[in-house]
C-alpha cells in the first residue's frame, strides 16, 4: 500500500485548523462582534459565521438579562442612622459593539456604577423613606444606573432593594414607637366608642322622656331580663316618679 507523501498530510491538516478556526455557530441568544485587522466590521449572528483565519477575530456576546448581585454596602442616611443594604440589578446587552468597543469590561463596569449610585442615592434619603417608598427608590436608582449605561448599549430593565440592615438599638427604638402608636390608636377608638354610646344614651333618654309608656315598657323588659337569671335575690328597680309624691308630702309635713 503507498503511503501519502508527507507534504499532502501536512496540507490537510493545515486545512483543517483553517477550517476550525474559520467556523463559528452562534446561539440565537449570542451575537458575535467581528474585528478584520483590529477595526470592527460589523455585529453577525445568531447561527453559522465564517471568518477569515488570522485575519478576523470574533468577540461572543450575549443577549440574555443578566441578574447581577450588588453586594452589600454601608451607608449613612440623610437622618444620620447607619445601616447595610444590598440590591440586585438586571440588564441585558442591546447594542453589543458598544458593549465590547465602549467598555473595557461591561460586567464589571455596571457593578461598580451599580454600588456607587446605591449609596448616593440611599444615602440622600432618610430612613423612613427607605422603609416606606421602596418602590419610589426602586425607580430612582433604575433610572440613574440605567443613564450611565446607556453609552455601553446595556439596558437596566430593573433595580431592586433586598434588604436593608438596621442596628439593633434602632431596632429596639422602632418597635418601641410602634407599640406607642398603637396604644395611641387604641385609646383613640376606646373614646371615640365612649362618645357614641353617650350620644346614644342622650337620644334614648330624650326618647323616654317624652314616652311615658316607653319609659313603662323598659321597666317591664328589665324585670323579665333578671328573673331569667338564676338568682336567689331579685332587685326591683322603682321609677323615680313614683316616689314624687312621697317626697312632696314629706316636706309639705
Amino acid at each position: 500500500m503507498q503511503q501519502l507523501p508527507i507534504s499532502f498530510t501536512v496540507i490537510v491538516f493545515f486545512v483543517i485548523i483553517v477550517l476550525f478556526n474559520a467556523i463559528r455557530i452562534l446561539r440565537e441568544y449570542e451575537r458575535g462582534v467581528i474585528f478584520r485587522l483590529g477595526r470592527l466590521i460589523r455585529v453577525k449572528g445568531p447561527g453559522l459565521i465564517l471568518l477569515i483565519p488570522i485575519i478576523d477575530k470574533m468577540v461572543r456576546v450575549s443577549l440574555r438579562t443578566v441578574v447581577l448581585d450588588v453586594p452589600s454596602q454601608d451607608i449613612i442616611t440623610q437622618d444620620n442612622v447607619s445601616i447595610k443594604v444590598n440590591a440586585v440589578v438586571y440588564f441585558r446587552v442591546l447594542e453589543p459593539q458598544n458593549a465590547i468597543v465602549q467598555v473595557e469590561n461591561y460586567l464589571a463596569a455596571t457593578s461598580q456604577i451599580s454600588q456607587t449610585t446605591l449609596r448616593s442615592v440611599l444615602g440622600q434619603s432618610d430612613l423612613d423613606d427607605l422603609l416606606s417608598q421602596r418602590e419610589k427608590i426602586n425607580h430612582k436608582l433604575q433610572q440613574i444606573i440605567d443613564a450611565n449605561t446607556e453609552p455601553w448599549g446595556i439596558k437596566v430593565s430593573n433595580v431592586e432593594v433586598k434588604q436593608i440592615d438596621l442596628p439593633t438599638e434602632m431596632q429596639r427604638a422602632m418597635a418601641k414607637q410602634a407599640e406607642a402608636e398603637r396604644e395611641r390608636r387604641s385609646k383613640i377608638i376606646a373614646a371615640e366608642g365612649e362618645f357614641q354610646a353617650s350620644q346614644r344614651l342622650a337620644e334614648a333618654a330624650k326618647i323616654l322622656s317624652e314616652e311615658p309608656s316607653a319609659l313603662t315598657l323598659r321597666y317591664l323588659q328589665t324585670l323579665r331580663e333578671i328573673a331569667t337569671e338564676k338568682n336567689s335575690t331579685t332587685i326591683f328597680p322603682v321609677p323615680i316618679d313614683l316616689l314624687k309624691a312621697f317626697m312632696k308630702g314629706k316636706e309639705n309635713i
